[in-house]
């Protein structure tokens, strides 16, 4: 078993020692100096990401699955990344999940003993039906969770590709997975409280994953979220101004079109680019496997 007291996350901060005698203004302060470090070790380890981001890219497309194991907040941070993917990608909840030890009760509340259990990691994994397509991902910021650990143990086991996020050196979980991630963002502010930095530093990762490959895979064109779900008024809006935007139409077109495609904004630029209807628009789009650039391309050739 690790010795806790020598990791980097649960050392002391020389800097903060005094910080409950501090008014507020010096509080934050520190809070926010100790936050800039947190960019610099995530920039440190960036060649791991982008490697991960292709790993993840080659499994999603033979249909794999991005499933992310934690637990407390770092199987939140996951769990979040995940959720996020639906709306904004319409990547389907099916593709990417986050698995939480504890269960989704531990989404809101601390669930005794559910970390330290390996045996429930295995059974959450087996519940889903792990395959060797899928690609795991353990985030953990001491790197040596039972729950976590486990999780990538058995990944490995399958033969699903297996990526630690820790905020540690040489952790039990570097050693397992097939990528490790570690920015070492030093002592906290406040002593082992990891969803601090060290969740700063996991969301910052965890975005970068998953937008990096939502990105490799054709969901972004330009720098829009083409592929983002219109479920209320603000979305919608948001997608009319991007119509407008990459297409050059006024207001009432974007809209018209928006609905004319049933609120599928990849396949209402399309439409709009290429002068088609929404079947060919759609029909461009799947061949092109979403990527709105090449269903442009192929469209107006005729393909």
């Amino acid at each position: 078993m690790c010795n806790i007291e020598k990791l980097t996350t649960e050392s002391i901060n020389e800097a903060t020692r005094n910080i409950d005698r501090l008014e507020s203004l010096e509080i934050v302060t520190l809070i926010n100096n100790e936050d800039k470090k947190v960019a610099e070790a995530i920039e440190k380890v960036l060649p791991q990401i982008a490697e991960a981001v292709e790993a993840i890219v080659e499994r999603f497309k033979k249909g794999g699955r991005i499933i992310y194991c934690g637990a407390g907040s770092s199987g939140r941070m996951g769990t979040l990344d995940a959720v996020e993917l639906t709306p904004t990608y319409s990547v389907s909840p099916t593709r990417a999940f986050g698995l939480l030890a504890g269960g989704d009760e531990a989404m809101y509340t601390a669930v005794e003993g559910a970390e330290d259990s390996e045996e429930l990691a295995v059974e959450d994994l087996k519940r889903v039906k792990l395959t060797a397509d899928d690609c795991v991902i353990g985030i953990a910021a001491s790197g040596r969770t039972p729950y976590t650990k486990a999780a990538l143990e058995f990944g490995k086991q399958t033969g699903a590709f297996t990526i630690s996020v820790t905020c540690n050196q040489d952790s039990a979980m570097a050693k397992i997975a097939d990528i490790s991630i570690a920015p070492v963002v030093g002592p906290e502010v406040i002593n082992g409280s990891t969803r601090m930095k060290a969740g700063t530093a996991q969301k910052m990762v965890v975005n970068m994953l998953s937008t990096g490959a939502m990105i490799r895979l054709g969901k972004v064109y330009r720098n829009y979220m083409v592929h983002v779900q219109p479920t209320n008024e603000k979305l919608v809006k948001r997608a009319v101004k991007m119509i407008m935007e990459l297409t050059g139409v006024k207001e009432e077109r974007a809209l018209h079109v928006l609905y004319e495609a049933d609120k599928d904004v990849a396949a209402a630029i399309v439409m709009i680019e290429c002068g088609c209807k929404k079947d060919q628009a759609r029909k461009a789009l799947l061949e092109a496997g979403g990527q709105v650039r090449k269903a442009i391309a192929a469209a107006k050739n005729g393909v």
